[in-house]
């Protein structure tokens, strides 16, 4: 045996034993080559086939990380909804889930918040407070219609990076990513409609589906692939769908990135059915490899592409900013906004074009993919040595969510009313579907660095979920 293999096959095995635990930096290239006193070449190759195999990644000027091996992560299963349009239900649980997460001392695991506590929102933080003490009467007026020119000017800069070429006049201001999902559903259905979503779905835009009297029509959808295109062609022949709705990357809850290839396909079904795709790309600059994946509006040559985003997931929850570029709906849209809020806030506008104009904002995304990409490792490996035995867990390539299969026995509603009275709260699957499905799924948040406490935290529901296998 070469000395760089006998190097692999330690490495490998304290990896494994957990000596070197997911996330966790493994000894420099010189330090390993004093201590097994070989060359630096053989760390070198050790090292090399070691991040090949999978076991570790390299990150620039930083060195040798072990990371989660996504090929060892038993992924969920295609989802399988109802086949039929449903109206949509769950408001009173999404609500109760939204309140509870509040509660002073509570470990709020459900909720889909980013971390804020980062030293790369400090500028943005001094930008508001300099603006709002220097033009405070500016600021005192509803600004335009369609939002800030300068944010606007921005974020058809930032677009580039997702291969869409939009000018600012393309864009539209929203009072987050959820009134854009609003404003361009009602651009384009009419009460007592279908929409076809990828399912599970995440509830904000399913809860938009029933509030404006429309039907989901939900799709089976792969952890991996994204919403089936073959039930989905299937599902457009039987039924009158009035619009597609999307998030294709680094979906909420699946965590799936749909390949480029499938996202032409599904614009070429859009087109040969002449219907309306409403994208939800709210996650998409949190995606943790360079370069982040273009956009179905990126190949929509139509204007038949809304792209719907936000600052509110990669920035902070709290700023209520978002946008969409509705294409050839953009006057209809133009016009629900201002029947919807007239306008958005302008200091949030303009604090947030300065920070990405002057590149914090390039800078903050930086650190956090790299903050989630670790974390996600961290809460894996947590969830597989945890969990009980037939468990199931996404593999998201972005953002901070988590979407967890329990075995089937267990009923995530209950599980939730047991963990809120230990001061938990969890995001039940029934949530994700207008059908009730994915009753023995939770969705989890990993913004904030997985801790002891953490830890303690899901073994207190691992524990819960034992009880509920026992008593059923």
């Amino acid at each position: 045996m070469k000395l760089y293999e006998a190097l692999l096959e330690s490495l490998v095995c304290r990896v494994e034993q957990g000596f070197y635990p997911v996330g966790s930096k493994l000894p420099s290239i010189r330090a390993l080559s004093k201590e097994r006193e070989v060359s630096i070449s053989t760390v070198q190759e050790a090292y090399q086939r070691l991040e090949e195999s999978g076991y570790a990644e390299v990150r620039p000027k930083s060195g040798y990380y072990v990371r989660s091996r996504g090929s060892d992560v038993e992924l969920p299963d295609l989802s399988r909804p109802a086949q039929r349009p449903l109206e949509v239900t769950h408001w009173d649980q999404i609500y109760h889930l939204l309140s509870s997460s509040k509660k002073d001392g509570y470990k709020a695991f459900g909720t889909a918040m980013p971390e804020t506590n980062t030293p790369t929102l400090k500028p943005l933080t001094k930008i508001l407070s300099r603006i709002a003490a220097n033009s405070v009467g500016d600021f005192l007026n509803t600004s335009e219609i369609q939002g800030s020119a300068a944010l606007r000017k921005q974020i058809a800069r930032l677009a580039l990076d997702s291969g869409c070429q939009l000018h600012p006049d393309d864009i539209i201001i929203t009072s987050g990513c959820q009134e854009a999902l609003v404003c361009s559903l009602r651009a384009v259905t009419s009460p007592g409609d279908v929409v076809a979503t990828d399912s599970p779905s995440f509830y904000g835009s399913t809860q938009a589906i029933k509030a404006l009297g429309l039907k989901a029509l939900e799709i089976p959808t792969h952890a991996e692939t994204g919403i089936s295109l073959e039930a989905l062609e299937m599902a457009l022949d039987q039924w009158p769908i009035k619009a597609i709705q999307v998030t294709p990357t680094c979906n909420n809850p699946l965590g799936y990135t749909m390949p480029e290839e499938r996202r032409k396909a599904l614009l070429r079904l859009a087109q040969q059915y002449d219907l309306p795709i409403i994208e939800d790309d709210i996650y998409g600059d949190l995606y943790y490899r360079s370069p982040r994946p273009k956009t179905i509006k990126a190949f929509d040559e139509e204007g038949r592409v809304l792209l719907c985003s936000s600052f509110s997931k990669t920035i902070a929850y709290g700023l209520r900013v978002g946008w969409v570029a509705p294409g050839q709906c953009t006057d209809r849209v133009l016009h629900k906004k201002f029947i919807s809020t007239v306008s958005s806030p302008p200091l949030q506008q303009e604090a947030i074009a300065e920070f990405i104009e002057k590149g914090f904002y390039e800078r903050h995304l930086r650190r956090m993919r790299a903050q989630y990409r670790l974390n996600r490792d961290r809460m894996i490996d947590l969830v597989k040595r945890t969990a009980p035995e037939g468990t199931r867990i996404s593999y998201p390539e972005g953002s901070y969510l988590l979407w967890v299969e329990f075995p089937p026995e267990v009923d995530s509603v209950k599980l939730g009313k047991r963990m809120e009275q230990k001061g938990v709260s969890i995001a039940p699957g029934v949530l994700f579907s207008a059908s009730g499905k994915y009753r023995n799924f939770i969705r989890l948040n990993f913004a904030q660095v997985p801790d002891s406490q953490t830890e303690a935290t899901f073994r207190q529901i691992c524990e819960e979920v034992r009880q509920l296998i026992a008593e059923a």
